[in-house]
């Protein structure tokens, strides 16, 4: 893609987030969420294989769908109220059908079909634009308007997407499969504290963004993309896997790695608000996030290539890993010590 071009989706990209998550008029944000979706289309089909056409053109018809679903919406709630404030969205059938429009937008259950195959198509970059900064405006708009949507409903949601979401990435060879179906994952931990504790699901989705950007910078450097590629990553870069290794682990939500941090603050606000239920659900699905992520961390770091047959393969590179990674790795794998820090912040 000529460079130019690609700097021009850049910054509408990176606009059409500013103006969604600084309006507080409707089609304000309706006009940023459609600058986003026009930025990130040829993105996604840059690279012209019908793979990546078809991607483009699932995003395009959800996400339009999902944006004619926030105008009408919000023309409800003004219709009925007078009021075309986001915060001040109080009609009952303006809330539910906002909520159906941010779940497809973020490709929460039963609205996540799209994803998978979305990011499928993608290049690992996009894909990556795809998991954090698009999710962004949508849970801007969530967390404004958070006090007034129905909590039962998005509850059941955020337990469907965790089930889903680690039930789905179970029996995939496609490394950026299995990212969609974490993000799915990791969506429902947190939509379900949203109502309760705002701030909270804000921490969980910077530091969920932080650690897949590490994820996603590492694939994109040793160039794998499914998971038998990723099996001859070690005799390549060793030291780039073994903090694979422990990012992965950190997204699963193993202590004493900065993914425990939202999974343990959101487990304690649940059992606050007398949803132990809830909670115990949460922690007993993420063990399913938890196998597919071994399941990675184990091809990139445990296991060794077949010898048998004789092939020309790469060893050592002399490419050195870049400093972003390396910050970006080390911050995944080690936050949880500051935690009461964090904790005072939200």
């Amino acid at each position: 893609m000529n460079p130019q071009a690609k700097l021009i989706f850049t910054i509408s990209l990176l606009m059409g987030t500013t103006i969604t998550i600084s309006s507080n008029h409707w089609v304000m944000a309706w006009a940023g969420l459609e600058i986003n979706t026009l930025a990130i289309l040829p993105l996604i089909s840059k690279s012209h294989h019908p793979r990546a056409i078809e991607a483009a053109t699932k995003y395009f018809l959800t996400q339009a769908a999902a944006s004619a679903l926030v105008l009408f919406s919000s023309m409800t709630n003004a219709w009925y109220t007078g009021q075309w404030d986001i915060t001040q969205l109080t009609h009952p059938t303006s809330c539910l059908v906002l909520t159906t429009a941010i779940a497809m937008k973020l490709g929460l259950v039963p609205f996540h079909f799209w994803f998978p195959e979305v990011l499928q198509g993608s290049p690992l970059t996009t894909g990556l634009l795809l998991s954090t900064i698009m999710k962004l405006p949508p849970i801007a708009l969530l967390y404004m308007t958070s006090n007034t949507l129905n909590p039962t409903l998005l509850t059941s949601m955020a337990i469907l997407s965790a089930a889903l979401g680690g039930w789905m990435g179970l029996n995939q060879t496609q490394i950026r499969k299995i990212l969609a179906f974490s993000s799915i994952s990791h969506l429902g931990w947190m939509t379900i504290i949203i109502v309760y504790n705002p701030k909270l699901t804000l921490l969980n989705f910077y530091l969920y963004a932080l650690m897949t950007t590490a994820v996603f910078l590492t694939l994109n450097s040793i160039n794998a993309l499914k998971l038998s590629t990723l099996m001859t990553t070690w005799t390549k870069t060793p030291a780039l896997s073994a903090m694979l290794f422990l990012t992965l682990l950190s997204l699963a939500g193993l202590p004493p790695l900065t993914g425990f941090l939202p999974k343990w603050l959101i487990i304690q606000e649940l059992t606050k608000q007398n949803m132990a239920l809830a909670a115990v659900a949460l922690s007993i699905l993420s063990l399913l996030g938890l196998f597919f992520y071994l399941r990675l961390a184990y091809c990139a770091t445990i296991t060794l290539p077949p010898h048998t047959t004789n092939h020309m393969k790469l060893w050592h590179t002399s490419k050195p890993t870049s400093s972003s990674i390396s910050i970006l790795t080390t911050v995944s794998a080690t936050l949880l010590p500051i935690s009461p820090l964090i904790s005072t912040m939200i």
